[in-house]
C-alpha cells in the first residue's frame, strides 16, 4: 500500500505553509532522515525529513505551491517491493483530507481549530489519529495501515518510536497480544462534530468601502503574505487582550560607551579579525537580562489560572527583516558574557534575515527588547509580544544638556520605555525593573562581574 507524505506542522501554531522546494524527484529512493523538501512558514524556511523508507512514486504538490494546509497530501512513497506505477496511480485516494481542512481555515484565526501538538520537524509529517477521548496519537503511515487492517485502536497502543510515535513493530505486538479493537464510529465523531462555520466571511477580498476613498488608478493591491498576516493578527490580539502600561526613563551612556570601546579594543584577534565586536544593543540585552534576574517578580507571564514565574531571562530581540520582523531569543542571557551575546545575536540576526531560524529560536522567551535608536528614533512605546509581560523600547543615544550638582553639563543620554502587561507587572514593579536596568547601563562594570 502506498505511503502518504503529508504537509508537516513545523510549529504549534502553523496552519498552512508554502512548499518552496523539492529536494527529491519522482523515482528517487529515500530513507528515514533524508531531507526531502523545504517548507516556508510565515517566519522561516525549514527542511523536512523523510520518516519512512521507499521510492518517491508521485509528487502531488509541486514546488512553489502556496497555502498548503497542514496534513494535506503532498507526495506518495512506494514501499519496498511495491510497484511504483501502481502507487502513483493510487495517489489520489487519500487526498480528501486537505479539502476537509480547507473550510475551517477560512474562519478568523482567533476561532481556528486547536493548534497541532508541538513536535520536531523530522517527526511532524505523520498526521495524528484521534481517539474517542479526543487525545492525539502520532504514528507512521505503515503503522496506521496495519492498525486499520487489523482493527486495532491506535490510541490503545503504546508507541516505542521517537517521541512515543506508534510504529510497525508496536502494531505487530498489539495484534499478537490481542490488542484493543478500534471503534470507527466514535473515532470519526470529533471530525464530524467540527463543521466549518456556515457564514464565514470572505477572506482576502479588498474592502470596497476603503478603496472608494482613493482615486481609481492611483494605487495597486499588494496581497498580504503569511508573515504580515501573522504580525497583524498577533498585534491585534495583544492590544485587545493585554492592558498595556508604560514607564519611561533616561539613561546616561557615557560610561557604557567608554567601557564598550575599551572591551572592543581588547578583543583577541583570530585570522586578523576580532573575536567579538560589542554593540550598544548587546549591552542593552545583557542589562535587561540582569534586571529581570534582580527583579524576579517582573520576569513573569500571565495565564488565567496562575502566574508563570520564569527561572531564567530569555530575552527576545526584535529584528527587522524584509516584509516584517521576527524576534530571535537569547536564552539564559543573564548567564552569558557580553562577547557570547554579541556573537550569538550576530548569528541569529543573519539567519533571521535569511529566514533560516528554527521555531525554537524565535518562539517563547520571557521579555523583549526593541531598539530603534540606530534609526534615529528618540523614543517610542512598543507593543507587548505575548506570552511576554514586558518589552523595552530603546531610543537613540544623543547629547543632551543635563544638570549635575546644580550645574549644566553635556551627557550622552538615551530614553527607554518599558511596556508592561498590567495584569502581572504593575506600575511600581515596572518602575523597579526599569531602575535596575538603568543601574546597569549607567554603571556598566556591574555587567562584567
Amino acid at each position: 500500500m502506498p505511503i502518504n507524505i503529508t504537509m508537516p506542522a513545523l510549529s504549534p501554531t502553523m496552519e498552512e505553509g508554502n512548499l518552496a522546494k523539492w529536494l527529491v524527484k519522482e523515482g528517487d529512493k529515500v530513507k528515514s532522515g533524508d531531507v526531502i523538501a523545504e517548507i516556508e512558514t510565515d517566519k522561516a524556511t525549514m527542511e523536512v525529513e523523510a520518516v519512512d523508507e521507499g521510492t518517491v512514486a508521485k509528487i502531488v504538490v509541486p514546488a512553489g505551491s502556496e497555502g498548503v494546509k497542514v496534513n494535506a497530501l503532498i507526495a506518495v512513497l512506494a514501499g519496498e517491493g511495491e510497484d511504483v506505477a501502481a502507487a502513483a496511480s493510487g495517489a489520489g485516494s487519500a487526498a480528501p483530507a486537505p479539502k476537509a481542512a480547507a473550510a475551517p481555515a477560512e474562519a478568523p484565526k482567533a476561532e481556528a481549530a486547536p493548534a497541532p501538538v508541538p513536535s520536531a520537524p523530522a517527526a511532524a509529517p505523520a498526521p495524528a489519529a484521534v481517539s474517542s477521548s479526543g487525545a492525539r496519537t502520532f504514528s507512521s503511515p505503515l503503522a496506521r495501515r496495519l492498525a486499520k487492517e487489523a482493527g486495532i485502536d491506535l490510541s490503545a497502543v503504546a508507541g516505542t518510536g521517537p517521541r512515543g510515535r506508534v510504529v510497525k513493530s508496536d502494531i505487530e505486538a498489539a495484534v499478537a497480544g490481542g490488542g484493543a479493537k478500534a471503534a470507527p464510529a466514535v473515532a470519526a465523531a470529533p471530525q464530524a462534530a467540527a463543521p466549518a462555520p456556515a457564514a464565514a466571511a470572505p477572506k482576502g477580498a479588498p474592502d470596497e468601502a476603503v478603496l472608494k476613498l482613493f482615486e481609481q488608478g492611483s494605487y495597486e493591491l499588494v496581497p498580504h503574505d503569511g508573515m504580515r498576516k501573522t504580525i497583524a493578527r498577533r498585534l491585534v490580539e495583544s492590544k485587545q487582550t493585554v492592558p498595556h502600561f508604560y514607564v519611561s526613563v533616561d539613561c546616561e551612556l557615557d560610561a557604557l560607551m567608554a567601557l564598550r570601546a575599551q572591551l572592543n579594543d581588547a578583543a583577541p584577534r583570530k585570522d586578523g579579525a576580532p573575536a567579538y565586536k560589542l554593540s550598544v544593543n548587546d549591552m542593552v540585552i545583557k542589562a535587561m537580562a540582569l534586571a529581570l534576574r534582580d527583579v524576579p517578580d517582573a520576569n513573569v507571564s500571565w495565564t488565567e489560572s496562575a502566574m508563570v514565574k520564569h527561572k531564567h531571562a530569555d530575552v527576545g530581540v526584535a529584528v527587522s527583516i524584509p516584509g516584517g520582523l521576527i524576534t530571535p531569543i537569547v536564552r539564559k542571557a543573564e548567564e552569558k558574557t557580553l562577547s557570547v551575546i554579541s556573537n550569538e545575536m550576530r548569528d541569529l540576526g543573519k539567519r533571521a534575515k535569511d529566514r533560516k531560524l528554527k521555531p525554537e529560536e524565535y518562539q517563547g522567551g520571557t521579555a523583549s527588547v526593541s531598539n530603534m535608536g540606530m534609526m534615529g528614533v528618540k523614543n517610542f512605546a512598543a507593543v507587548i509580544n505575548p506570552p511576554h509581560a514586558t518589552i523595552l523600547a530603546v531610543g537613540a543615544g544623543e547629547q543632551r544638556v543635563i544638570v549635575k550638582n546644580g550645574e549644566m553639563a553635556i551627557a550622552t543620554v538615551m530614553t527607554v520605555t518599558l511596556s508592561t502587561d498590567h495584569r502581572c507587572v504593575d506600575g511600581a514593579l515596572g518602575a523597579e525593573l526599569l531602575q535596575a536596568f538603568k543601574g546597569y547601563i549607567e554603571n556598566p562594570m556591574g555587567m562584567l562581574v
